[in-house]
């Protein structure tokens, strides 16, 4: 899809942006952790960040006493997977995730729909409050309509050359 951004450090700056402005707009993630058997799993988890000040990292709770955070605990190497089909823009990070202890912060990134997975409130000593530090991110943002992607496609299937131009596409890396 589309062409990938040299890296300098103002397209990267770019890319963190355009990255973050995606991510902003779809809230639920697609969790995946290795399991103790091997495999993957992936969970719906609600992405809690409420400003992109923490340009490197993405934030959700979890349950102490649940299997994601049993996976996390063993291997701190996971993805978060988003998708918003309608506007056909796709994100994929991988990072490290880790529990982290601050209280103040768990208040802060606290909202209503926590809540309602979590009755107990933010001082739960069953809520953890886990950080994944991005380490390698990448997007895809496709500006054609829909129209546009089936004539290119068809175009490409006919000519044998994958199509071209259906939009951008980048990589972030971060640590």
């Amino acid at each position: 899809m589309g062409s990938q951004h040299p890296t300098t450090a103002s397209q990267d700056t770019q890319d963190i942006g355009k990255l973050w402005d995606m991510i902003k707009g779809m809230r639920f993630g697609m969790f995946t952790t290795r399991h103790e058997n091997g495999h993957l799993h992936s969970r719906p988890m609600t992405t809690q960040n409420r400003r992109d000040e923490e340009a490197d990292a993405l934030w959700f709770f979890m349950s102490r006493s649940s299997e994601p955070f049993a996976d996390v605990q063993r291997e701190q190497q996971v993805n978060v997977a988003y998708a918003d089909t309608s506007s056909d823009t796709y994100v994929s990070v991988s990072g490290l995730a880790e529990a982290v202890k601050d209280p103040q912060l768990r208040r802060a990134l606290w909202n209503t729909p926590t809540q309602a997975w979590f009755p107990n409130g933010p001082d739960d000593p069953d809520v953890v409050l886990v950080r994944v530090r991005i380490t390698h991110a990448e997007y895809w943002d496709v500006k054609e309509s829909k129209p546009v992607q089936l004539y290119k496609m068809a175009r490409a299937a006919l000519t044998g050359q994958p199509p071209k131009d259906m939009g951008d596409h980048g990589q972030v890396r971060m640590h």
